[in-house]
């Protein structure tokens, strides 16, 4: 893997690292060009929304754990969010207007947010993604009455069973959480590497995390992407089965991310340091091999997500029953939740190829200026200001983490998108 790391970057984080250097490590400008002169936060508290997905666990051990009160953060909430959409609406309004100032969102939200494709009148919200919260274990469920197609990593197997059904007049309800967000891609990417074109040969549609296995039990889809503990619970209740996890689609793939209001992070820059630090801290104990189980207990209680245990323990460690005989343990396919601080950065080369697949369907348009976006969403320079603040070594990381390579052998070249844009054969674009 190639990192690319400016020299400016370099030199300042050495100069960054150590206790006499805690102040001009945590700088950031004010509005107005002003800069803080001290670390304390601005305020006490923000509030933060999740959805109950696994992911959102470093927000949560945040709070039980006290890392938010640690780092003089004792009023952050951390409060569920019913769907995508809602999230999407408390962000508009804000705390200040019964809304949320950030949290646990999508990925490529921040984008759609920022361009205003997914806001009420295309207005559009200034966000910025201040860190990645995870990496891979989301899957990809399929209805148990299609078992007998041996469908699996290779989607291709469901062509001709679609085609027939589409050809009988039939509807084929294929569910994700929200357009252009990273279950919508998943579920797009791995059609289309099966000769299965998303567009015209399903019918995508909506439905909240935690409705996606009730869904199926009625038979309302006959395959939905979305991530854990849903896929496990499918297959635990033998409703369907899991045909693949996103990490065997593209390994160590970003996933979520701390998504924050970008007029919150300018009011207080102190306190968004602050923040970053405690889910930082959070994370490297979600990470933590000997903590998997107390996690999955307390993110699975009643006030969190309320799901059994069982339900949540499996993949987290990377013991995957996908329900259709097929027994993993590999510790690879695990979700990740610091890896070094490799899952934490920002890398601004993966919001590259988010843009990109968005530009693929439809989602943004064509023309859009891939690098302007990045550069004003991706706050990757305040995440290595916080991890200088804990001591950390930063000393990998810059804008790219290279050339990225899926399942089906298509590669993503940060420097060049156009190429892999073109090289893909279904797109809903020309």
């Amino acid at each position: 893997m190639t990192l690319i790391q400016p020299p400016t970057r370099r030199s300042f984080l050495k100069s960054a690292i150590g206790a006499a250097a805690t102040v001009a490590a945590a700088r950031i400008a004010l509005p107005g060009g002003a800069w803080a002169a001290t670390t304390t936060p601005e305020v006490t508290g923000a509030k933060l929304g999740y959805i109950a997905l696994t992911d959102s666990a470093p927000l949560i051990i945040a709070v039980e754990k006290g890392f938010f009160a640690k780092h003089g953060m004792p009023d952050v909430l951390v409060e569920k969010q019913a769907s995508w959409g809602a999230t999407r609406d408390n962000m508009t309004l804000g705390s200040a207007s019964g809304g949320i100032d950030g949290g646990h969102i999508l990925r490529p939200k921040v984008h759609l947010y920022a361009t205003g494709k997914v806001m009420q009148n295309n207005q559009p919200l200034p966000m910025y993604t201040l860190m990645n919260l995870n990496e891979d274990c989301q899957g990809l469920s399929v209805a148990q009455a299609l078992a007998e197609t041996g469908v699996g990593l290779d989607s291709a197997p469901l062509r001709e069973v679609f085609a027939a059904k589409r050809a009988a007049g039939t509807e084929i309800p294929v569910a994700m959480t929200f357009p252009g967000g990273t279950h919508d891609l998943w579920m797009r990417y791995w059609l289309a590497a099966g000769g299965i074109d998303p567009t015209k040969d399903v019918d995508l549609i909506v439905v909240p995390p935690p409705q996606m296995v009730a869904n199926m039990k009625v038979g309302n889809m006959e395959a939905f992407c979305v991530g854990e503990p849903w896929n496990e619970q499918l297959v635990n209740q033998g409703i369907g089965f899991t045909a693949a996890t996103s990490g065997e689609l593209w390994k160590h793939h970003p996933e979520k991310v701390l998504g924050m209001r970008a007029e919150w992070v300018d009011a207080n820059p102190n306190a968004t340091l602050a923040l970053m630090m405690a889910v930082m801290e959070a994370q490297m104990w979600c990470e933590d091999a000997a903590n998997k189980d107390e996690m999955a207990e307390i993110i699975g209680r009643r006030q969190w997500y309320n799901v059994p245990v069982k339900d949540i323990s499996g993949r987290i460690k990377g013991d995957i029953n996908y329900g259709n005989g097929r027994v993993v343990s590999d510790p690879t396919l695990a979700m990740k939740f610091w890896r070094g601080g490799a899952t934490s950065f920002p890398w601004k080369s993966l919001d590259s190829w988010f843009i990109t697949e968005n530009k693929r369907w439809g989602h943004l348009p064509g023309d859009l200026d891939t690098k302007a976006l990045v550069d004003a969403t991706n706050r990757s320079d305040l995440w290595l200001q916080a991890a200088a603040g804990l001591g950390l070594d930063t000393s990998g990381f810059g804008d790219s983490r290279g050339i990225e390579t899926f399942f089906d052998g298509k590669s993503f070249d940060p420097a060049d998108p156009e190429a892999y844009l073109g090289s893909q054969s279904i797109k809903a674009v020309a």
